[in-house]
This record gives structure tokens, sequence and C-alpha cells, in this order.
């Protein structure tokens, strides 16, 4: 088991331990925002469930069938999150406004406050383990489930003001107006989750500023390199793709082409770990007498090819 598949048994754990303290006290109270905060916390599990099946599949090795990896079920399991948090944001605030319109009683007991203090505690212990190793494995699930667990925060901190203000002022308008907080941050985050898992599905590219890296990488390689162009990206999962023509002097050799190739190859490995990169070798088209003393390339002037 790696590291992402334990970050996330970590937070499908300590999800159900929250679910389960959340609606225990929502259902003593009658706390609107108390159970919404308990139904995201049961999601959270249900997404992280989701997350931990996806990782353990998309780390399984290409076959016949898929050849190139099974990646793009990161993508599916991205997309497939978001529409349930979509579901559940919206009958959040659905339930919430139903319940003030209906004028029920909410009488807040103090097991409220300390299960939503212990939610915050979680959350934030949550969101920091799957962000730092989202960050270290390019994991789109875990980077997901992080946004998630961050936007609890807001959730936690909203049920916590409702509780407060409710209890001093007597008025259950701060259950309906912080539950409606909470629907509608999750409803944000499922938006995020859901372009980000469609990208992923439509091939997006690679953000710009990782592209300009690469070719930053490929522009400075010595002799026989002589330019490149037709350079293309594509994201699919936590793996990142990248194709390019690598222009080399005409006068290299096979061996001193697939050198540069391999050599190019590694240097973009090195920037980032999770790109499989594609090079396709063409010859130099500059115009020179091709001599140690005149080609452009010896000179250290590589070749920029001008797209037509």
């Amino acid at each position: 088991m790696d590291i992402r598949q334990k970050a996330s048994l970590f937070a499908i754990s300590a999800a159900t331990v929250l679910a389960g303290s959340k609606f225990l006290a929502g259902g003593v109270s009658g706390s609107m925002a108390v159970t919404s905060s308990g139904l995201d916390s049961l999601l959270d599990v249900f997404m992280s469930g989701i997350n931990f099946l996806a990782i353990k599949k998309a780390a399984e090795p290409a076959d016949d069938v898929h050849q190139y990896g099974h990646y793009k079920i990161e993508d599916l399991a991205a997309v497939g999150q978001s529409l349930v948090i979509i579901f559940s944001g919206s009958t959040i605030i659905y339930k919430a406004v139903r319940k003030f319109l209906g004028s029920e009683a909410i009488a807040y007991t103090g097991l409220d406050l300390g299960v939503m203090l212990l939610s915050l505690i979680f959350s934030v212990l949550i969101s920091r383990v799957l962000t730092n190793v989202a960050r270290r494995t390019d994991s789109k699930p875990l980077r997901a489930d992080a946004l998630h667990y961050t936007s609890d925060l807001y959730s936690n901190f909203g049920a916590i003001a409702a509780i407060c203000l409710s209890y001093y002022t007597g008025k259950v308008f701060f259950d309906l107006l912080f539950a409606v907080i909470v629907g509608v941050i999750i409803l944000l985050s499922a938006g995020r989750i859901l372009w980000e898992g469609f990208s992923g599905l439509m091939d997006a590219r690679i953000p710009e500023d990782m592209e300009k890296e690469i070719e930053r990488v490929i522009d400075v390689m010595p002799y026989p390199y002589a330019g490149y162009h037709k350079l293309r990206t594509r994201i699919s999962g936590s793996k990142w793709y990248a194709d390019f023509h690598l222009l080399a002097c005409r006068r290299a050799s096979i061996d001193e082409a697939h050198d540069l190739s391999q050599k190019v190859e590694l240097e973009l490995n090195r920037m980032h770990r999770s790109l499989d990169v594609t090079i396709h070798i063409e010859p130099c088209p500059g115009e020179c007498e091709l001599t140690d003393e005149t080609c452009l390339v010896r000179r250290g002037k590589p070749f920029r090819f001008l797209p037509a």
C-alpha cells in the first residue's frame, strides 16, 4: 500500500468518526447547521472511499486493453464526487430553508459545540495530511479530497458561529444562515472539482507555467540540439504527457541524436516525475555548409523553427 492509499484510509477513518458524532449531536439538539455538517462528513467518507479505489486502480500497470495505464479513472472519480457534492449541497440548503419556514424549535446543547470544535481540529489535520501527500505525489483525487476538507473548515466555523449566536440571541435565523452558507461553499467546491475532472477527461493541456519550464529545459540542450517544434501536452489523472519534435544537427550520427533525446527525457523527468515524454527526432532544416566551422548548432546558435 503506497502513501496515497494510506492517506486516503486515514481520511476515511477520521471522517467516519466525525460523521457519527455530528449526527448524534444534531439529532439531540435538532440543529440543521450541525446535522448538515454531519451530512458533509458522511459524504467525505463516501468520497474518500471512491478516492481510495480510484488511486488503487490508477496505480495498476498498463495492460493489453489499457496500454496507456488507468490514470483517467482518477478524473472519473473526481467527476463522480463533484456530482454527489452538488446534490448534498443543494439538499442542505433545501432542508435548512424548510425547517426555518416550519419554525421548528432548536435546543442547543454543549454536545453540539464540543462536537463541532472536535470536527474543526480533525478537518485541519486531515486537510494538511492530504495536501502534503497530494503535493508529493501529484494525485488529483487527493487534491480534490484536500480541497473538500478545507471547505469543511468553513462549514465547521459556520456551525460553531450558528450555535453561539442562536444560543445567546434565541433566534434560529442564524442556524438557517450558516447552513445555507455551508451549502453554497459545498456547491462552489464541487464546481471546481467537476471542472478539473472534465478537463482531465478531455485531455486538457498542462499548466502554462509548466509548459514554459519544459521549453526552457529543452532549449538549453547542447550539441547536437538544433531546436524543437510541435510541442503538445495533456493531463490524464495524475499523469502528465508531452510530445514534440526534437531537431538535431544533420551531421550528427544516429547514436548522437538518440543520446540527445535521452538526455532531454531525463531532464524533463527530473523536473516532473509524473511526466511521460515522447520525442520524435528530425534533422535540422537549417541551410548551411554543414562543416564544424559553419554549422549554426556547433557555433551554439540553435535553429529556430518557424511554424507556417
